[in-house]
């Protein structure tokens, strides 16, 4: 990954409060998982941005290096790598990503 890449990405992590890197836009998502993602988000009723990795080669090979996490989606909340869509399922379920946005300040739509 370049260090213009890296730099792009990082602004992005940290000028987003919530930022998901997806396949696809949150009304046109073009995988299942990020579908699944975006599912998630929304009904928690968070307020999120997001990154079409399908528009920026540079950008959905470099993520998977900047957060050392192989698979997209992946899920930022102010700054700190969350995880990818299998992780934001178990969280969700078990209502450990709901405290978690809460603890930092994250506020429903």
């Amino acid at each position: 990954m370049t260090d213009e890449t890296q730099a792009h990405i990082q602004s992005l992590v940290d000028g987003n409060e919530v930022l998901l890197f997806m396949k696809g836009t949150p009304l046109f998502p073009q995988c299942g998982f990020s579908n699944r993602a975006v599912s998630i988000l929304n009904h928690l009723g968070v307020t999120f941005e997001s990154v079409d990795v399908l528009q920026d080669q540079a950008v959905r090979q470099g993520i998977k290096e900047f957060s050392d996490w192989p698979t997209i989606p992946q899920l930022y909340v102010k700054g700190e790598f969350i995880g990818g869509s299998d992780i934001m399922m178990e969280m969700y379920e078990s209502g450990e990503l709901a405290q978690l946005l809460d603890e930092k300040g994250v506020s429903a739509a």
